[in-house]
């Protein structure tokens, strides 16, 4: 139990782990800012000028009441920039290198000889001579 856990400590995962958190932290951060400050107010602009952004109350005069459809947008775009960063940043690239890796790291099968023509007639030769025997003793046995 405790050499499993070593060998996952060892193996080095759990310090590209806690990058990968603390770089995600950060990118958190930043694609929270960049949709708040200016996704948010583009797409409360487009609820019009009169109301409180893209989105209808429910009991008009009951803030509570408000379906916020601009938050779930700022939401997906949300979602989209961080999918498409981690995809391009992280995943695309580590997949070209697993690739190459694997192309790399590869055994090439050997090639086989082709056998020379006289060792391939001895074989021939040789297969015919114990078909012939084969054949004489099942006839001595069927007399």
């Amino acid at each position: 139990m405790f050499k499993g856990f070593k060998d996952f400590i060892l193996r080095g995962n759990v310090i590209e782990l806690s990058i990968a958190v603390v770089v995600g932290t950060a990118f958190t951060a930043l694609v929270a800012a960049f949709t708040t400050n200016i996704v948010n107010p583009i797409i409360a602009a487009a609820g019009g000028v009169e109301t409180e952004g893209l989105g209808f109350p429910i009991w008009p005069g009951n803030e509570k009441t408000f379906v916020n459809i601009g938050g779930v947008l700022t939401a997906l775009v949300t979602f989209l920039i961080t999918a498409a960063v981690v995809y391009f940043i992280f995943v695309a690239p580590m997949n070209r290198i697993n690739s190459l890796v694997k192309q790399r790291l590869a055994t090439e099968e050997p090639e086989e000889e082709p056998i020379p023509a006289d060792t391939a007639l001895l074989a021939e030769i040789r297969d015919l001579l114990t078909k012939m025997a084969e054949a004489d003793r099942s006839s001595e046995n069927s007399r």
